[in-house]
C-alpha cells in the first residue's frame, strides 16, 4: 500500500474525450461537464484548444465569468510552429487570452514525427519545445508537457526522446507525461521504460517542488488502464484520462476504473472519500450529456457491475458480500442488484423482494408461486432482468398489493403507408374508476399514436403521466423460424428525467407487445408517486417513430 500518497488526477474529456467518434458538445454541454468534474474533486480539467474552433475560446471566457470552485482550468496547445518564434506565433496569443494558470504543451518525441511529419529537424524540435515553454513560463504560466508518442519515440530513438524531455524540463515544465498516442504499447513495456527514464531524469516521486512524471494513454490495445497503473507503479504521480473511457479511436483511459483501482486497491489519495462516492453519478450524468447510453457492464460504475443473478451467487452474497463483490459498491456510489431470471431460485426472489421493500419469507407459499410464475412467463420470452419494473408489479400482484389504476377495453391502430406523412391514427378505449373513455390520436409511427391516444384518456385522472417520458424502445424477435408470425419481446424504458424503470411486453402481435410496455411503464411510474418513491421533473416526450 502506498499510504495515500498523492496522485494528480487530470480530466481531459472536454477535448480528448470529445474526439470520440458521435460525440458533439456544444459550449452549454462543455460548461455542465467542466462543473460536474469540479464537484467530483477532479484538480485539473482541460478545457480544449483556444484557437482551434470558436466554442473552445468561447468556453474559457464563460468559465472565467463563473470560476470552478477547485479544479485548475487548463488550457491545451501544440509547440509553435517550426521557425517562428513563440512570441509571435498567433495559436499562442490564443491560449494566453484563455487565461489559464495552466497550460499543457504537446511536442514530438518521435524522431520519425519530427522529421516526415512537421518536416522540420531534430534541432529545430528541441527548439520548438523549449522556446515555447520558455515564453509561457515568461508569462507566468505553469506548464504541463505532455510528450506525444513516446513510447514509440523512446523503442526508435531513445537517445533522442529522452533530450526532449530534458528540453522539456530545462525550460520549466513541471510535469513530463509520457503519452502512448497510438494506444499499442503494453504494461511490461510500460514500466521498465519509465522506471529507466526516471532514474536517468533523477525524478523522486516523492520530491515536493521538483518535475513529476505522468502516464497518458490510449486504449487501442485495451490496455490504457494497465498502462496507466503500471506508470504509477514506477513513479508516475499524475494519470490523464476520460471519463467512461471516451476519446478517439478506442478511447482514452478509463477514470471512471483507473481512480477506484488506484484509490481502493492500491492505496492511492486521488479524491476525497465522499467525492468518490460521486464517481458512478457522475458517470452517469456525463454519458447522458454527451447522448451516449451508460455502458452497464462497465468495470466499478455499470448498472451490472454488483449485478448477482445465480441463485448460488446470491445467497452467498447475502451471507457476506465479500464472497462476490472485491469492493463496497457504495464506496464509488453503485449498488448492489439481485438479477431475476429463469435461473432464480428462491434466494433471488428474496433478495429483489427486500430491495422491493417487500418482506418476503421463503417458507412463504407465495414467494414459491412468484418463483413459478417468474419461470413460466420467461419461458414464454419474457425477460424480467432487463425489466425489474414490470417484475415488481408481478410481485405486488401475487401480494395482492397492485392497483389496477385503468382497464383496456380495446384499440385499433390504423397506418396508411402510401401518404406522405406515414402518420398512424390509434383509437383506444379504457375504463378509469368506472368511467369509459374513448379516445384518438396520431403519431407518426403506430406505438406513438398508442401511446397518445393512452395518455389523453388517462391524463385527465393522472395528470403526472405529462412528466413521464420514454428514454429507450427495444424490440428482439424470438422465434425467427416463424417468420412475420414470430413472437416478440418488446423493453420499454421510462423517466421523469431523474429516475428510470424500465417494463416489458411479450406477443406475437408487435402492438400488443408494446402496448403492454407501455401500459406497465405509466403504472409503475404513478406507483412509484403514490408511495413518495419518484420527484417529477422534466417534459412529456412522446415515443417518436415507433
Amino acid at each position: 500500500m502506498n499510504n495515500g500518497k498523492r496522485i494528480w488526477v487530470y480530466d481531459t474529456t472536454l477535448r480528448d474525450g470529445a474526439q470520440r467518434e458521435g460525440i458533439s458538445l456544444s459550449l452549454e454541454d462543455k460548461i455542465k461537464i467542466a462543473r460536474e468534474l469540479d464537484r467530483m474533486g477532479i484538480p485539473f480539467i482541460e478545457g480544449g484548444w483556444p484557437g482551434a474552433n470558436p466554442r473552445d475560446g468561447q468556453f474559457f471566457w464563460k468559465m472565467h465569468e463563473k470560476p470552478l470552485k477547485q479544479a485548475e482550468l487548463v488550457a491545451f496547445c501544440s509547440t509553435r510552429r517550426p521557425h517562428v518564434e513563440a512570441r509571435e506565433d498567433p495559436m499562442l496569443t490564443a491560449i494566453l487570452a484563455a487565461r489559464t494558470r495552466w497550460v499543457t504543451i504537446f511536442g514530438k518525441s518521435w524522431d520519425l514525427h519530427v522529421t516526415e511529419g512537421l518536416k522540420t529537424s531534430l534541432e529545430e524540435n528541441l527548439a520548438m519545445i523549449g522556446d515555447t515553454i520558455e515564453y509561457l513560463r515568461c508569462q507566468g504560466r505553469r506548464v504541463i508537457y505532455d510528450a506525444e508518442h513516446w513510447f514509440d519515440g523512446y523503442k526508435n530513438n531513445p537517445e533522442y526522446a529522452l533530450l526532449t524531455l530534458k528540453t522539456a524540463r530545462d525550460a520549466g515544465a513541471e510535469w513530463l507525461v509520457f503519452c502512448d498516442t497510438n494506444g499499442g504499447t503494453l504494461p511490461q513495456e510500460i514500466a521498465p521504460i519509465v522506471e529507466k527514464v526516471r532514474e536517468q531524469l533523477g525524478i523522486d516521486p516523492d520530491e515536493e517542488n521538483a518535475p513529476q512524471l505522468g502516464i497518458h494513454a490510449h486504449n487501442d490495445a485495451g490496455t490504457a488502464v494497465a498502462n496507466s497503473l503500471a506508470a504509477v507503479n514506477e513513479g508516475a504521480r499524475m494519470i490523464q484520462g476520460t471519463i467512461n473511457g471516451y476519446g478517439e479511436r478506442c478511447g482514452n483511459a478509463n477514470l471512471c476504473t483507473l481512480i477506484p483501482n488506484l484509490q481502493l486497491k492500491m492505496g492511492f489519495s486521488c479524491l476525497e472519500e465522499n467525492q468518490l462516492g460521486r464517481l458512478t453519478g457522475t458517470s452517469r450524468k456525463i454519458s447522458e450529456m454527451v447522448n451516449l447510453a451508460p455502458d452497464d457492464h462497465a468495470p466499478f460504475v455499470g448498472r451490472s457491475a454488483f449485478a448477482h443473478k445465480g441463485g448460488i451467487h446470491v445467497s452467498a452474497v447475502a451471507k457476506n458480500p465479500l464472497t462476490y463483490e472485491h469492493i463496497n459498491p457504495e464506496a464509488i456510489g453503485n449498488q448492489r442488484r439481485i438479477v431475476i431470471s429463469d435461473q432464480s431460485g428462491l434466494s433471488n426472489v428474496l433478495a429483489k423482494a427486500r430491495s422491493f421493500g417487500i418482506d418476503l419469507n421463503k417458507d412463504d407459499p407465495t414467494c414459491r408461486q412468484i418463483l413459478e410464475r417468474l419461470k413460466i412467463l420467461e419461458s414464454q420470452g419474457y425477460q424480467f432482468e432487463a425489466a425489474e419494473a414490470s417484475f415488481e408489479l408481478l410481485m405486488r400482484e401475487a401480494l395482492g398489493q397492485r392497483s389496477h389504476l385503468f382497464e383496456l377495453k380495446g384499440f385499433q391502430v390504423y397506418c396508411d403507408m402510401l401518404l406522405d406523412s406515414g402518420n398512424a391514427i390509434a383509437t383506444i378505449k379504457v375504463q378509469v374508476k368506472e368511467e369509459d373513455l374513448l379516445e384518438v390520436a396520431e403519431g407518426n409511427g403506430p406505438v406513438a399514436a398508442l401511446d397518445l391516444a393512452l395518455r389523453k384518456a388517462l391524463v385527465k385522472f393522472y395528470p403526472e403521466i405529462a412528466n413521464f417520458h420514454l428514454t429507450d424502445y427495444k424490440v428482439r424477435i424470438l422465434d425467427s423460424g416463424s417468420g412475420t408470425a414470430a413472437k416478440t419481446r418488446v423493453l420499454i424504458e421510462s423517466s421523469n428525467g431523474q429516475q428510470r424503470w424500465t417494463t416489458v411486453g411479450v406477443s406475437s402481435n408487435i402492438l400488443e407487445a408494446s402496448y403492454q410496455a407501455v401500459v406497465e411503464g405509466i403504472e409503475y411510474g404513478l406507483y412509484l408517486l403514490q408511495n413518495n418513491k419518484l420527484e417529477l421533473s422534466g417534459q412529456f416526450c412522446p415515443l417518436g417513430t415507433i
